[in-house]
């Protein structure tokens, strides 16, 4: 999109949800959905809502997750990663013991919708998780799509996970914390590097 101020190209920066512009240093915030979603103005006229056909805006969920919204029927096409990082967090942010579905509306498993990326069928099922929601997968995309309101849907149903702080991200044992640069194995069996492990002993 273009600045607002002096018309000239402005960069996404899609982790943090807005735009700037190089230009003059104006900065442009996007509009926000009653889900929580950030529209980031950018219309992708490759990807067509399954619904209603038309182009599909560009999103961002929460901490950056991305998505691509319809502003026709407010649809929500997620990565599947996207979908199950924002799900989780949302359910970890939230409040309360939840609010109980709505039975499944079996009907809905009988529609057919085509991939807004592939435009082969997508699986539409039932989610697996809280929420009694039926979604659409494509498998191939990896990209799943949500009607309005499934996405509020799962996260307010009840579960254990509801209001638990997500663990922190830990980074990879090194060799030296397991002992991986002493013991070796080699040929199915069992060496020890016996530099290394007078090294850990006195150096």
């Amino acid at each position: 999109m273009n600045c607002h101020n002096c018309g000239a190209p402005m960069t996404l920066f899609p982790d943090r949800g807005y735009f700037f512009c190089e230009h003059c240093g104006s900065f442009h915030f996007p509009e926000a959905t009653g889900e929580g979603i950030r529209l980031l103005g950018e219309v992708d006229v490759d990807l067509q809502c399954p619904l209603c056909h038309q182009p599909l805006t560009a999103a961002a969920l929460d901490d950056g997750y991305p998505a691509h919204y319809c502003r026709e029927c407010k649809g929500l096409l997620l990565p599947r990663g996207a979908f199950r990082g924002a799900i989780q967090l949302r359910r970890a942010r939230a409040a309360g013991p939840g609010i109980p579905p709505r039975p499944l509306d079996r009907a809905q498993l009988d529609r057919q919708i085509s991939c807004p990326s592939c435009r082969r069928p997508m699986a539409t099922h039932p989610y697996l998780g809280p929420g009694n929601a039926v979604i659409d997968t494509c498998s191939a995309c990896e990209l799943i799509w949500l009607d309005y309101g499934e996405l509020t849907q799962l996260v307010e149903a009840p579960g254990r996970d509801r209001g638990v702080p997500l663990p922190e991200p830990h980074e990879a044992p090194s060799d030296a914390d397991t002992g991986g640069d002493i013991l070796q194995v080699r040929d199915g069996h069992v060496e020890i590097n016996l530099s290394n492990l007078l090294g850990r002993l006195f150096g």
